[in-house]
């Protein structure tokens, strides 16, 4: 049978125990990590829900187990769905007399049934009692470990039987204990604490019965929702609020967030209080507010951290989640994700199978990045550091806060762990049952992997190089002159306020707050240049770039070499490839547009013309600016090779350049179809203007073109040019494009008005039989 949680598992196997009047451990026991209580004559076994996954792997056909009961499902935990899911497998392929039941309180019972292959539903209604429920709406600007000890005084005034009241975490709980500790309860009240790292005694004694004539405030996280009777509860305060872990497949990284409970996790907490009679159950939130809430939580696959998932898998040989039925199928980018870490931490081959380093890994039931850090420490020499790094990873934090941030450097923490016997530290209490869980758990895994009992004198100054097996991604730099501000291997930021760790050339963080802009690191441990370079080697990484560089206004090649985003050293390269910088030029100017290019007279005139043509006939090719960036490299490559700075692309002739976008049959027809000038009759070639495609323009003195009887033409005679005829001071005096009109009708108002202007040049009557010049008159 599996529970979610240790606490449950424990107290459910000893609660069959005792209905059969035995110990645990004979017909009934249970495993979870490092504490197993079986026996030859075990027929019962309960556990959490790892241990299913790791009983799977080792034995996928389970052939000494005939029935699989998933209790407590609603709360979807990870290792939950997995294991139904390779229960599910090994039920269609190996075993199909296996039988599967899940079971819950609160769970849509048609999805699993579905899931189950049309398994049918059985429905208990069991036996409770009326539970009365009581809204007290708390103000924002309250704390939620205020109004709980409130609530707590109430009902200790008001109600019978002991008290039971849900907190999102440990700090809120030790704070509303801190609380209730003011003058005020009586005396036969005692408060106690219930969450999942508190010594396994002091766990117990928070669901055993009060003692007689005491009665008993029972302060918890949502690990007492479901699973335990908590004897004589039969008042349920419920703070409105859980604490989850988020995982963010942009960071890389799972934070614990603090979130409303949904409405599956209230009634829950609500039933705590009707289980041995009637009950109350106060809701620290307005009623109104009640239907606002999610319907269940989302299930623990859809958010958290799939590095487990991924490695669990591989060691089922299967690389692709989508071979199991999931009623949830793990994400695609998270899982990517962590199939990405699971490679770099060497536990997968690139196709996604298990290496014989995963296999171990997965034999050690922990989270991929520890193992992989025990490992690596325990061949280097380090193993008992590294037990007691790893268990102040798994563990809450030793170090007390008054409400602000911890010292961040684990390099002391691990110190305390080793050697010290330490109550104080930068201000801050050492919690004692904190440090000595973290020690037990340090020796169980030196036990388990067979490690001497004690670490060599000085030995937590390796404490940076271990984090940085567990999170080589999270390897950072000091941003050159910025204190206190990283780049990580994995290309986020990072910071600290810490003064001492902020001036760290190198550190590794092992916590942060996931923050996608600059994360803020809760802990880390320097490390050297020198730890990075012999024991990152195979992950550093020699190439070569070549980009542009504004400052220098050109391109620059280098030797990079490179641990992820961190930059280790760079050196010139001296003869980089010519076809690699004439294709950053490109892109250069692929990025600052074709109008940045340095177009001279006679390439913009070409261009024009170019435009003029293409209007007439598609055949010729497009010069607009979207054109020729998507032709850049056939017209204007050629002539960047060799070249790698703005002032050399300067002297490229780009008229030429355009000229390779042309047949040549089309070469031989361009200044015939569209000609850059035309003689007209004084004997002047006048440019003509194509910069409007739709009509070229030919800007001429009026005494030029005497005798020009018709409009002259381009484009084979097709396109009549707009005449722009000039006064002698070159000013615009007509616009036509029908000469012959112009001579008929509005040349005598203009030579009227010309004559009085320009007495001195020649202004005839007949401009058909007149003398065309440049001068103020004909020559006589």
């Amino acid at each position: 049978m599996l529970e979610p949680r240790r606490l449950a598992t424990r107290a459910a196997a000893r609660r069959m125990a005792d209905t059969l009047g035995e110990r645990v451990g004979e017909t009934v026991g249970y495993r979870i990590r490092r504490d197993t209580r079986v026996g030859p004559r075990t027929r019962i076994e309960v556990v959490t829900e790892g241990v299913l996954t790791r009983l799977l792997n080792a034995d996928p056909a389970l052939e000494d187990t005939g029935l699989v009961i998933f209790d407590e499902f609603h709360e979807r935990n990870l290792h939950g769905d997995l294991g139904l899911a390779l229960a599910l497998q090994s039920q269609a392929l190996l075993r199909p007399d296996l039988r599967l039941l899940v079971m819950s309180a609160t769970l849509d019972g048609a999805a699993v049934g579905r899931l189950l292959g049309g398994a049918p539903i059985v429905t208990s209604e069991g036996q409770s009692f009326p539970v009365e429920t009581r809204y007290f709406a708390r103000r924002s600007e309250t704390r939620v470990e205020t109004a709980v000890a409130s609530a707590v005084r109430d009902a200790v005034e008001s109600e019978t039987g002991d008290i039971l009241a849900f907190l999102p975490g440990a700090g809120e709980i030790h704070r509303t204990a801190a609380l209730l500790g003011e003058p005020g309860l009586p005396p036969e009240v005692i408060v106690v604490r219930l969450f999942g790292d508190l010594p396994q005694e002091e766990q117990d004694r928070a669901i055993r019965p009060s003692p007689p004539g005491r009665r008993k405030i029972v302060l918890a996280t949502s690990i007492a929702e479901t699973s335990l009777t908590i004897e004589g509860v039969r008042v349920v305060i419920d703070g409105g609020l859980s604490r989850v872990p988020r995982y963010s497949p942009a960071t890389g990284m799972t934070r614990l967030v603090t979130v409303r409970v949904s409405r599956a996790s209230a009634d829950q907490r609500r039933g705590r209080a009707g289980r041995l009679g009637p009950g109350v159950c106060y809701r620290l939130w307005a009623e109104g507010e009640q239907g606002s809430l999610l319907p269940r939580a989302t299930p623990e696959i859809l958010e958290t951290d799939l590095a487990p998932l991924a490695l669990e898998l591989a060691a089922a040989g299967i690389a692709d989640p989508g071979q199991l039925a999931w009623l949830d199928p793990p994400p695609t980018a998270a899982f990517i994700e962590a199939r990405a870490l699971l490679e770099q931490l060497g536990a997968l081959h690139a196709g996604g199978t298990i290496t014989a380093h995963g296999r171990e890994l997965s034999g050690l039931g922990t989270h991929p990045r520890v193992g992989h850090m025990l490992l690596r420490a325990r061949a280097l020499g380090h193993g008992p550091a590294a037990c007691a790094l790893a268990a102040l990873l798994e563990e809450r934090d030793i170090l007390r806060s008054d409400g602000g941030p911890t010292d961040p450097d684990m390099l002391w923490r691990l110190e305390i762990v080793l050697s010290g016997e330490r109550t104080e530290f930068h201000g801050h209490q050492v919690d004692r049952d904190r440090l000595a869980r973290v020690r037990e758990i340090a020796r169980e895994w030196r036990k388990e992997l067979g490690l001497p009992a004690t670490a060599p004198k000085g030995e937590a100054s390796v404490a940076g190089l271990l984090l940085s097996f567990a999170y080589p991604d999270r390897i950072g730099q000091r941003r050159s002159g910025q204190a206190g501000r990283f780049l990580l291997r994995n290309g986020q930021g990072a910071a600290t306020v810490d003064p001492a760790l902020g001036l760290a050339e190198w550190i590794v963080a092992a916590d942060l707050d996931g923050d996608r802009r600059e994360s803020r690191i809760w802990r880390a441990a320097t490390l050297t240049r020198e730890e990075i370079e012999v024991h990152h080697a195979e992950a550093i990484t020699t190439d070569e770039e070549i980009e542009w560089d504004e400052t220098v206004g050109g391109v620059v090649a280098r030797s990079c070499r490179r641990l992820g985003a961190v930059v280790l050293s760079t050196t010139p390269l001296r003869d980089p490839s010519p076809d690699r910088v004439a294709g950053v030029l490109l892109g250069t100017i692929a990025r600052e547009g074709i109008g940045r290019l340095p177009w001279s007279d006679a390439a913009r005139q070409l261009r024009q013309r170019l435009a003029f043509l293409h209007l007439l006939d598609v055949e010729w090719p497009d010069v607009s600016d979207v054109a020729l960036l998507a032709r850049l490299g056939e017209w204007l490559g050629p002539r960047l090779v060799g070249l790698r700075r703005r002032e050399q692309v300067a002297g490229v002739d780009l008229a030429s350049a355009l000229g390779a976008l042309l047949t040549w049959e089309q070469k031989a027809k361009l200044d015939q179809l569209a000609p850059t000038h035309l003689e007209v009759p004084s004997g002047s070639r006048i440019p003509i203007d194509y910069s409007e495609p739709l009509a070229p323009v030919l800007a001429v003195r009026l005494q030029e073109v005497f005798g020009w009887t018709r409009t002259p033409t381009v484009a084979g005679g097709r396109v009549p040019l707009t005449l722009h005829l000039l006064s002698p001071a070159r000013r615009p005096v007509q616009v036509t494009r029908d000469l012959a009109g112009f001579w008929r009708t509005t040349y005598f108002e203009v030579m009227r008005e010309l004559k009085g202007r320009y007495p001195r040049h020649h202004w005839p009557d007949d401009p058909l039989t007149a003398i065309p010049t440049r001068r103020a008159k004909p020559r006589s």
